[in-house]
């Protein structure tokens, strides 16, 4: 059973352009507690590894299927609630884990933090503890680093904007110059500086372009910054007047005004897998088809085939995700580098740890899915796929060129990395991480534009 379970694991994927599964609300089964002995050998064991860091060496590196074993066996004993199993199997994994070591013993560290806050109430000052967010600042810090240093969401918003833009230049000789965005996760508004600089250099004096920017954000401060750090980056642009409007995701508002004949073009970049249930996805995709958009462009993670129901299956998902992001990182950033512990601590490793924490009840939207399942979806609600273009294709694979250094040779001379290909007859291209992890056995993680 352990060799069928790291065979799976071999096999990591990701992408962007799916679709999704949507969950019965469970009863909720009761959660025990760790006893007060148990729980402070725990916790004594993430103090140890937490005051090593990089002093830690962990495993080596051929261990690494043995510590994802651990954690596929530590997940089934928790869901199973079996408080005795995971506890041996936690204190195994602190033991192990190292915030220095290989990508997935660092890794390893942010899911078994996961997993013992699930166990612990949400009350208890442990569990704050263990789920500590990072300041705003800290957060916006490590998801630009993230965004600057892997070509993972610069390929996203780099793929995403040239669609825009050649919908912008198709709808030229009806839309009088006028171009509205309507951003359903803005994150920082940092996918848009380079489309309003495609913008500017293609805009004249006798034709000058407006661009309406509506981002949809998580808090007031957050959507107060995205507009000032984008309207001191436009007002260095010549010919582009630029207006952002910030909207709090969830608050009711009038809908969306949209200027007769400007191009209108909807950006969903990893957001439909983060709404909740079916109704709200029917509801968005609606909403979008009342606002007659020239463009929709969709970026998701891509799962693997099968059932996406449960908490193991979603843990499994997670892990296929966070082991290629924390191994794409390896070549991209040395093992000590103060930025890439950034990145995994506030960004990476809080999404990990909300990822397991969260019951089965509150988990009923959609997570990784299929680049078909997407499909399935959109077309569902009445929206048609487009080829995507030369330009498109071009521009993601100069990405990798400038990216060269996230790319390796294994030990018999064969690239590893990152990777371009086209999908579905052209109308999506995928991002791929190819990794050998054995001398005969390749990794990949995809992801999706379309």
């Amino acid at each position: 059973m352990q060799g069928e379970v790291g065979e799976d694991l071999l096999s990591l994927r990701l992408s962007i352009g799916s679709a999704c599964h949507f969950e019965l609300t469970k009863k909720r089964k009761r959660i025990d507690e760790p006893n007060d002995n148990n729980l402070m050998v725990l916790l004594q064991a993430r103090d140890r590894m937490m005051r090593l860091g990089c002093n830690r060496p962990g495993m080596a590196d051929d261990k690494d299927l043995q510590l994802l074993r651990l954690l596929l066996l530590c997940a089934t004993a928790v869901d199973r609630n079996d408080v005795s199993s995971a506890t041996d199997l936690l204190r195994q994994l602190y033991r192990n884990a190292s915030l220095c070591g290989s990508p997935i013993q660092r890794m390893t560290a942010y899911f078994t933090d996961g997993l013992l806050a699930r166990f612990l109430t949400k009350n208890s000052s442990f569990y704050s503890s263990i789920m500590a967010d990072p300041s705003p600042e800290e957060e916006f810090s490590a998801f630009t680093s993230l965004c600057k240093t892997s070509p993972y969401y610069q390929f996203a918003h780099f793929t995403a904007n040239q669609a825009i833009f050649e919908a912008f230049e198709e709808d030229e000789h009806w839309n009088g110059g006028f171009l509205h965005v309507i951003d359903f996760d803005v994150s920082y508004g940092l996918q848009w500086p380079s489309l309003i600089q495609s913008l500017s250099d293609k805009a004249t004096n006798q034709k000058p372009i407006n661009l309406l920017i509506t981002g949809f954000g998580g808090s007031i401060e957050e959507l107060r910054d995205t507009e000032k750090r984008l309207s001191s980056f436009a007002s260095g642009c010549r010919n582009i007047s630029f207006e952002f409007e910030g909207r709090l995701r969830g608050e009711k508002r009038p809908e969306i005004q949209v200027k007769k004949n400007a191009t209108v073009a909807v950006n969903l970049v990893f957001y439909l897998h983060t709404l909740k249930n079916y109704s709200n996805i029917y509801s968005t995709l609606m909403q979008i088809n009342t606002l007659n958009p020239s463009v929709v462009t969709l970026v998701e993670k891509e799962g693997s085939k099968g059932n996406h129901s449960g908490f193991l299956s979603r843990f499994t998902e997670s892990l296929h995700y966070f082991a290629a992001m924390f191994d794409s990182l390896d070549d991209c950033l040395p093992a000590r580098n103060i930025e890439r512990l950034r990145i995994e601590k506030n960004h990476l490793g809080r999404e990990i740890k909300h990822s397991v924490v969260v019951k089965d009840e509150e988990e009923k939207g959609c997570r990784y899915e299929r680049l078909e399942t997407w499909k399935e979806v959109m077309e569902r609600y009445r929206f048609e796929g487009v080829r995507m273009s030369s330009r498109s294709v071009s521009q993601a694979k100069l990405l990798l060129k400038i990216k060269s250094h996230c790319s390796a040779m294994d030990d018999h001379g064969t690239a590893t990395g990152f990777r371009i290909f086209e999908r579905d007859e052209g109308m999506a291209i995928s991002l791929a991480l190819k990794r050998m992890l054995s001398a005969n056995r390749a990794d990949k993680a995809v992801t999706n534009c379309g």
